[in-house]
C-alpha cells in the first residue's frame, strides 16, 4: 500500500479531484476525498483552488500517512477506486476528402514535411490558411486521406462553425469536443480546461495521431492542443488571414487558370467544359482561382444544358465567393432564393426544413425541404445529416447583406421573429417533457409538437442547442429581450440532466446580462434570478467556482427582490453546494440550514408549498453531507436516513439511491463496512443500467469497503 501511495500518485489524484469529472459522482468523489483529508490532518482542510496548492496539500498528506499504514491504506483504496476517464483512444477518422482536388500537392507536401520532420523537441503544428472558399478544409481532409498509415492511432476532426456562440468556442469547449471525438464519455469528462488538457495529453502520449481543428478563429482555441510528444500532428485550419501561433504557416493560394480548368473538367466532364470554352475567360476571371466559386460556376455549366435562365445584373466589387453566391442565387427559383436570404439573416448552425419554412413564412415544411435541396444543388448550402443544412460563413454574409435591399426591413425582421418563435415553441415543449414537474421550466405551449417523454425532450434540446445559443444573441440584437430570456431558461434540463454546460454557457451569459441591463423599473427579478441561478450552476459544474459564486449571489439578490422564497432558498442552497465542493463544510452547513429556514417561511397555499416536503428532504440530505465532512457522524446519519425515508415514500428511486450512497460512504468512514455494503447492494438494485456512472462509482466504493483494513 505504501508503495502505491507514493507522493506522485497522491499529487496526481488530488490534481484530478480538483479538475474533477462533471456531474454528481465527480462531486461525490471530491466530497469523500475532502472528508478523508480532514480526518487525516485533524482539521478543516479546504480544497486549494490551484494546482500548486493541491500539490502542497498532497505533500502534507503524504508526510502524515507515511508513518501510518492504516491511513496509507485508506488513501490507497480511495485512489484505486477512482473512476478515471478513459485512457483508451477511440480510433477516429476525418470526413471524406473531395473527389476533385487539383494543384494542392505542394501544400500537402509542405504539411507532410512538418508532420514527419525530425522532432528534436519541437511540437509538430501547422497553421493552414487562406481566403474563404479557397480550399483550406479540403486540403486538410486530403492530407488525412493520403496519410492514414502515418497516423494509425486515429485522425480527429473538430469543426468550430456550429457552436452558435458569437465569439466562437471557448478553449475548454474545443477540448470537450475533441475528447468526445476521442471516445471520452461525457459523464467522465474533466470539468475544467486544465483537466481536459491533461487528459488529452494522456490519451495521445505515445500515439500517432492527427488532430485537425477546422475554422479556428483565435490562438486561444488551440494553444492547449499543441502536442508535447513526437507523433502527434496538430493541423489548425483558418478560413481567412492567419493568427499568431507558434506553428509552420502554410498558405493555400488561388488556383492557376490551368488547374482551375482541370477542376471544372472534373466537376462537369470534358464534353460540357469544351462546349463552354467561349465562356471560360470570363468565368476564370470571376472566380480568381477560388475553389468554391469554381465549383458553384460548374453547377451553372451543368444547368445550362437544361436551359436554366440567369437573371440580374452583377453588383461591382464582389469577391469571388460573393460573386458565386450572387450568380447561384439568381439561377435558382425566386422562391428558393428568397428562402435562402431570409434564413441567412442569422448564423444558424443548422437549418432544418421547419426553421427555413418559418423564415420564409411557408406553411408546408416539405416545400421548404425541396427549396433547401434546390439551393444545396446550386452550392448555396452544405447538406448535413438529418435533413439539415448550413451556409458557408462567407455565403451567408452575402445573402444576409442582400436580404434587406431585396425584401425590406419589415419582412426581414418578421422572418427573424418567426424563427425565434419557432425555436422558442420547440424548446419549451422539449424542456417541459424533460422536466415535467420542475418549477424552473415553463408549461408546454398549447400549440406546436409535444415531445413524448424525457428522452425525446432531451434529444430535441441537444439537437437544437446550437441554434438556441445563436437565437439568444439574435434576440438580444433585435431587442426581443423576453424571448432571449425564455430561450435561455428552456436550456435548464439540458445542463442539469445531460451535462451540456459548455454548450449552454454562452447563451446563459448573454441572457443574464440582458436580464440585468433592463431598465431598473422593468427588471423582472424572478426571471433574472432564475437565469443567474442557471449561470451559477453551469459555472460551478465547469469548475469556475469564483464566477459561479458571484452569479449565485446575484441570483439570491434578485430572488429576494422578487420576494420569491422558493427561488431564494434554492439559490442559497446552491451557494452551499459550491462551498461543499471546496470542502468548506462548516460554511456549507450554514448555507443549507439558512436555505431550510427560508423554505419553512413558505406558508400553506403559498407558491411553492406543494414542493416544500421534497425541498426540505433535499436540504436535509445536503446538511447530512456537510455534517459528514465535519465528522459529526451521528447527526449526519439521522438527516440522511430521514431524507432516504422521504424518497422511499415518494417512490423516487434515483434520489433514494443517492442517499444510500451517502450513507454507505458515511458507514465506511465510521468503520461499519458490513452495513455500508448492505446500503451499496440496495442502491445497486434501485439503479437502472442507464445509470452506468453511478454503478461504476458504487463498484469502487464496494472495493473500498471490502478491502478496508
Amino acid at each position: 500500500m505504501l508503495e502505491i501511495m507514493a507522493l506522485s500518485a497522491l499529487t496526481t489524484f488530488l490534481l484530478g479531484v480538483g479538475n474533477g469529472a462533471t456531474g454528481e459522482l465527480g462531486k461525490q468523489l471530491a466530497l469523500s476525498t475532502g472528508a478523508l483529508a480532514r480526518r487525516t490532518l485533524g482539521r478543516a482542510t479546504p480544497l486549494p483552488p490551484d494546482p500548486a496548492g493541491r500539490a502542497e496539500l498532497a505533500g502534507r498528506l503524504h508526510a502524515r500517512i507515511s508513518g501510518d499504514p492504516r491511513q496509507a491504506a485508506e488513501w490507497a483504496l480511495l485512489v484505486q477506486s477512482s473512476p478515471e476517464a478513459s485512457t483508451h483512444l477511440a480510433i477516429g477518422g476525418l470526413p471524406p476528402a473531395p473527389r476533385e482536388f487539383v494543384n494542392r500537392d505542394d501544400v500537402v507536401r509542405q504539411l507532410l514535411k512538418e508532420a514527419t520532420r525530425p522532432w528534436e523537441g519541437s511540437p509538430r503544428v501547422a497553421l493552414l490558411y487562406g481566403p474563404p472558399g479557397i480550399g483550406t478544409s479540403a486540403t486538410a481532409l486530403r492530407l488525412g486521406a493520403l496519410c492514414q498509415a502515418r497516423f494509425p492511432d486515429g485522425q480527429f476532426h473538430v469543426d468550430l462553425r456550429d457552436t452558435g456562440a458569437n465569439d466562437g468556442a471557448e478553449p475548454a469547449a474545443v477540448l470537450l469536443r475533441l475528447l468526445l471525438r476521442m471516445g471520452v464519455d461525457r459523464d467522465r469528462m474533466p470539468a475544467t480546461e486544465a483537466g481536459r488538457e491533461e487528459l488529452y495529453r494522456r490519451l495521445t502520449a505515445g500515439k500517432q495521431v492527427l488532430v485537425v481543428i477546422d475554422h479556428a478563429s483565435s490562438p486561444a482555441q488551440v494553444r492547449g492542443l499543441v502536442p508535447s510528444t513526437p507523433d502527434v500532428f496538430l493541423l489548425v485550419v483558418v478560413s481567412g488571414p492567419p493568427f499568431t501561433l507558434d506553428a509552420e504557416r502554410v498558405p493555400v493560394s488561388p488556383l492557376s487558370d490551368r488547374h482551375a480548368k482541370k477542376l471544372l473538367r472534373g466537376e462537369v466532364g470534358r464534353e460540357r467544359a469544351a462546349r463552354a470554352k467561349a465562356q471560360l475567360p470570363g468565368l476564370l476571371d470571376r472566380c480568381a482561382g477560388n475553389a468554391l466559386s469554381l465549383k458553384t460556376e460548374a453547377m451553372r455549366l451543368l444547368a445550362d444544358d437544361t436551359g436554366a435562365p440567369e437573371s440580374g445584373a452583377e453588383p461591382p466589387a464582389l469577391n469571388p465567393v460573393q460573386r458565386a453566391a450572387h450568380r447561384a442565387s439568381r439561377r435558382i427559383t425566386p422562391e428558393a432564393s428568397r428562402l435562402c436570404r431570409l434564413t441567412a439573416l442569422a448564423a444558424w448552425p443548422s437549418i432544418s426544413p421547419a426553421l427555413a419554412a418559418a423564415a420564409a413564412d411557408l406553411e408546408d415544411e416539405h416545400e421548404a425541404d425541396r427549396l433547401l435541396a434546390e439551393a444545396a444543388e446550386a452550392r448555396l448550402l452544405e447538406p448535413l445529416p438529418d435533413r439539415r443544412y448550413r451556409f458557408r460563413p462567407a455565403v451567408r454574409r452575402y445573402l444576409a447583406d442582400t436580404a434587406v435591399p431585396e425584401h425590406g426591413i419589415p419582412e426581414c425582421a418578421a422572418a427573424v421573429d418567426r424563427v425565434l418563435a419557432l425555436l422558442l415553441n420547440r424548446v419549451l415543449h422539449a424542456a417541459h417533457a424533460a422536466l415535467p414537474q420542475s418549477w424552473r421550466t415553463e408549461p408546454a405551449p398549447e400549440r406546436g409538437d409535444a415531445c413524448r417523454d424525457e428522452k425525446e425532450g432531451l434529444a430535441v434540446l441537444a439537437a437544437e442547442v446550437g441554434n438556441v445559443v445563436c437565437a439568444v444573441s439574435v434576440a438580444e440584437e433585435y431587442r426581443r429581450t423576453t424571448t432571449a430570456l425564455r430561450l435561455a431558461r428552456a436550456l435548464w434540463p439540458l445542463q442539469l440532466k445531460a451535462g451540456y454546460g459548455d454548450e449552454v454557457l454562452p447563451a446563459l451569459r448573454v441572457a443574464a446580462r440582458c436580464a440585468d441591463e433592463q431598465d431598473r423599473s422593468d427588471v423582472d427579478h424572478r426571471t433574472a434570478g432564475a437565469l443567474h441561478f442557471q449561470l451559477a450552476h453551469c459555472l460551478g459544474e465547469l469548475g469556475r467556482r469564483e464566477h459561479a459564486e458571484r452569479a449565485a449571489h446575484a441570483a439570491v439578490a434578485h430572488e429576494r427582490a422578487a420576494d420569491h422564497l422558493r427561488g431564494e432558498a434554492s439559490s442559497v442552497e446552491l451557494l452551499g453546494l459550491l462551498d461543499l465542493g471546496r470542502w468548506e463544510y462548516e460554511t456549507a452547513y450554514e448555507r443549507f440550514t439558512e436555505a431550510e429556514r427560508i423554505y419553512r417561511r413558505i406558508a400553506p397555499g403559498q407558491e411553492g408549498a406543494e414542493d416544500l416536503p421534497r425541498a426540505l428532504a433535499l436540504a436535509g440530505r445536503h446538511q447530512g453531507r456537510a455534517l459528514r465532512g465535519l465528522g459529526r457522524w451521528d447527526e449526519s446519519r439521522r438527516l440522511l436516513e430521514a431524507a432516504g425515508d422521504f424518497f422511499v415514500r415518494q417512490g423516487e428511486t434515483y434520489n433514494r439511491a443517492r442517499v444510500l450512497t451517502d450513507l454507505a460512504e458515511l458507514l465506511h468512514e465510521t468503520g461499519d463496512n458490513a452495513a455500508a455494503l448492505t446500503r451499496i447492494t440496495e442502491a445497486e438494485r434501485l439503479l437502472p443500467e442507464a445509470a452506468a456512472p453511478h454503478l461504476r462509482y458504487l463498484e469502487g466504493l464496494r472495493r473500498r469497503c471490502e478491502d478496508a483494513p
